[in-house]
């Protein structure tokens, strides 16, 4: 079975997309909706078309959505009104009623709807859930992100708790398996634009464990690390390099009362040799598979992609109450 895909926007991401579209294994892409006079006239041998009802006459099972995200729920709604499966590159939306309207649209309609939240597919953060679930750290005590970079010129529609805490909202609730049932966060507007663009937030899961979040778009460098703390030691992932380190306890060995406070120790530590597929192929595989079998697999749904949007604008609320000025 050959399906046959279309993408929305020819930007950054979309561009990327482009690629893994054009050799994805059983997918023909037929071609690319952007109204922008720059873009050129094809993209990897598919035409660059500046109508999306063009495109949708072309006859698409699915499309990759990388506009804007003030553009997702228009976008999504033609799609689902077509009867076309959708990728929408996170967030979902740029609200949290419209990830909703899109989520129920979505559902009522009977079409898979996934949200690219990549982290997700990144080697590191998927061999970190696995030894989780097989029990090498045991409890879940702590989740600590940080996330920082410098400002990217293409985001002008949303914040950095919008575009990239969405990312450590979304992978620390998935690698624990918990929901997040609190966050506070403290914010700045540093850069002269309406959005925030550094927020510190702490969290509260349902199983107990506590997270907190550095994230922002002021750091002339590049970070992307969660460690995750547990009972027996802890997991460090690097999503950058996709690199995964764990550093064991060793107990401290008391001779006094056992009910006092045991501490640990340096133990050993390991890093892991780890399959290093490119996290936006995994992705896409994994949305083609799930539009095949007419259900999620393995993918971010509308509806967990809707919950991340909602914590992320409580992020963005509390933040507000304290927030400090340029």
């Amino acid at each position: 079975m050959t399906l046959r895909a279309g993408l929305l926007g020819l930007g950054v991401m979309g561009s990327n997309h482009a690629r893994v579209l054009a050799n994805l294994e059983g997918v023909e892409f037929v071609g690319v909706f952007d109204p922008s006079p720059t873009v050129p006239d094809t993209v990897f041998n598919a035409p660059v078309i500046r109508d999306l009802d063009e495109l949708l006459a072309l006859g698409i099972d699915y499309a990759v959505v990388a506009a804007p995200t003030v553009y997702h729920l228009e976008m999504g709604t033609r799609l689902a009104e077509a009867g076309v499966h959708a990728l929408m590159e996170k967030p979902v939306a740029s609200t949290a009623e419209e990830s909703i309207a899109l989520r129920d649209l979505f559902e009522s309609r009977g079409l898979v709807g996934g949200v690219g939240h990549i982290e997700r597919y990144n080697p590191a953060l998927q061999a970190a859930r696995q030894r989780i679930e097989e029990g090498m750290l045991g409890e879940i005590y702590q989740i600590a992100t940080r996330r920082q970079g410098p400002f990217p010129g293409r985001i002008a529609d949303v914040g950095v708790i919008k575009d990239l805490a969405s990312h450590d909202i979304d992978l620390t609730a998935w690698v624990a398996q918990q929901e997040f049932v609190s966050v506070n966060a403290r914010t700045t507007f540093r850069s002269g634009r309406p959005h925030e663009d550094m927020v510190t937030a702490v969290g509260t899961l349902s199983g107990g464990t506590i997270t907190s979040h550095v994230v922002n778009w002021l750091t002339p460098f590049k970070e992307r690390t969660t460690t995750i703390t547990g009972e027996n030691g802890v997991l460090v992932a690097d999503t950058l390099t996709a690199d995964l380190t764990y550093f064991e306890n060793a107990r401290i060995q008391v001779a006094w009362d056992p009910g006092e406070f045991r501490g640990v120790s340096e133990g050993d530590m390991t890093r892991f040799a780890l399959d290093r597929k490119e996290p936006l192929l995994a992705e896409h595989e994994a949305f083609r598979d799930s539009v095949i079998a007419g259900r999620a697999i393995n993918i971010v749904t509308f509806a967990e992609g809707t919950r991340v949007v909602e914590i992320a604008e409580q992020m963005v609320a509390d933040g507000r109450t304290a927030r400090i000025e340029a």
